[in-house]
């Protein structure tokens, strides 16, 4: 399968005392011509004063399908320990008729303590938070196929996370990308383990897009030769720098020129 070599953003919504500095933000990134906006699902910052000014995921995603009008958008990744699945697929369902089926469904199986405890989530180990999201996403599969209307599109499900035992058998069971955190070293590794438990569930691997920070100029091809296809800037607030989501899409264009298309 020959796939479009895509350049994201990560719109952090940490220390952006004003929304609008987030929907500058992406609209700006969909000038430039960025294939997918994503932000991402953590209720505090990560980097910097961690009391810092932060926004909501999933309601700024509402926000963005009507403010934006090409890119593709999504989490990377919704926090799975801390969202009902049936209600998270609804809000899926939601968010993609509202931007006309440009929603990407990133999920992961959730780290940072804070998240959880601040707002009254057990956190657990690493272990059962896995084992959690196995049991939501087979709950969101599930969902999606009720809801009425139908989303417009089958929601492309994106599984973030690089565990060889759970994360990455569910990547193969669920997954139509997979987000990992490997550096080009682990890459091969991973992507043969991904492969055994594709054939485990019956899969073809190459229908699983690969995804990755982006690395740089410099590295990038190194990456698309490993069979990377995505690459996500990442950037933060209050600036919201642009520049190296710029070198990217220049990068990609230079070596990759195509029309911009989301998932088949």
């Amino acid at each position: 399968m020959t796939r479009p070599v895509r350049i994201g953003v990560q719109l952090q919504p940490q220390h952006a005392p004003e929304y609008t500095l987030i929907r500058d933000a992406v609209l700006r990134a969909e000038d430039l011509g960025v294939d997918i906006a994503f932000t991402w699902d953590h209720f505090y910052p990560l980097r910097g004063d961690a009391d810092g000014a932060h926004f909501e995921c999933w309601t700024m995603l509402g926000a963005w399908a009507e403010q934006t009008e090409r890119v593709e958008i999504g989490a990377l990744v919704t926090g799975g320990g801390y969202r009902n699945p049936d209600l998270l697929a609804d809000m899926a369902r939601t968010v993609d008729h509202i931007s006309g089926g440009r929603l990407i469904l990133g999920i992961g199986g959730g780290w940072f303590e804070k998240d959880y405890t601040e707002y009254g989530y057990e956190f657990g180990t690493a272990g059962s938070r896995l084992t959690l999201l196995g049991e939501n996403l087979a709950r969101i599969r599930e969902r999606l196929g009720k809801l009425n209307p139908p989303p417009h599109r089958h929601i492309p499900i994106l599984i973030g996370g690089s565990g060889e035992k759970k994360t990455l058998r569910l990547v193969a069971e669920y997954a139509d990308v997979w987000h990992s955190f490997a550096d080009l070293g682990a890459l091969a590794h991973k992507s043969d383990v991904l492969a055994g438990h594709c054939a485990d569930v019956g899969r073809d691997p190459h229908r699983i897009e690969r995804s990755v920070a982006w690395p740089g100029t410099d590295s990038a091809q190194a990456f698309v030769d490993a069979g990377v296809t995505l690459f996500t800037v990442g950037t933060s607030g209050p600036a919201y720098d642009l520049s190296t989501l710029a070198d990217a899409i220049r990068w990609r264009d230079e070596h990759y020129a195509q029309p911009l298309a989301g998932l088949a």
